[in-house]
């Protein structure tokens, strides 16, 4: 499909982002762990609870809101799916950070989430979760690691990924209803996204 130039309004109610996949075709050299009080450890079996509080600690203000609108069912499904790893980020006694692997595609596997909360950021954690989730990854015969960011994410999102050696491949623009106005996430969140509607 050919978009002309231009601009376009967007529907009220909606926000939009530009979206980046990025992909890793062959294991990178790791930098060293930087120093921090921080553990990574798999959480096999989710609770949805947990996991949803997680959720929006880490996304709330990137505006997650795609897994906060499953029913429990369906989120159970997706994050206890056999292939679907969940693994977090432990500081001073709290879980911090919320990582995704999905090995469901053969010889693939998608950094589905990663992320930690405000209070992590720019400590080095995000630069150990990454570590451990490139070692889990490729201690798996992949051909291909992926992951895709946005322009609602954190600033340094994109370049983060690209030091972590992930390379853009494809470039996209998604519309989605805005968490804010339905009551999904509270309407003071994500002021770098002007709230409409």
């Amino acid at each position: 499909m050919s978009i002309p130039d231009g601009y376009f309004d967007i529907p009220l109610g909606k926000i939009a982002a530009i979206v980046t996949s990025l992909e890793m075709l062959a294991p990178p050299v790791l930098p060293p762990d930087p120093a921090g009080d921080w553990s990574v450890r798999r959480v096999a079996q989710p609770g949805l609870d947990w996991y949803r509080d997680l959720y929006s600690r880490v996304g709330r203000e990137w505006l997650w809101s795609q897994r906060l609108r499953m029913n429990d069912a369906e989120l159970a499904a997706t994050i206890r799916a056999d292939g679907v790893e969940i693994y977090t980020l432990a500081h001073d006694s709290g879980d911090e950070a919320l990582l995704e692997l999905d090995f469901r595609n053969k010889n693939e596997c998608e950094l589905v989430l990663f992320g930690v909360t405000s209070k992590l950021i720019g400590t080095g954690a995000g630069r150990l979760l990454m570590n451990r989730a490139l070692q889990r990854a490729w201690a798996q015969p992949l051909t291909r690691l992926w992951v895709h960011t946005c322009s609602l994410d954190h600033p340094r999102a994109l370049a983060f990924y690209q030091r972590c050696g992930f390379r853009p491949y494809r470039r996209q623009i998604e519309l989605a209803p805005d968490p804010r106005l339905d009551g999904t996430l509270p309407r003071n969140v994500a002021a770098h996204v002007p709230l409409l509607g």
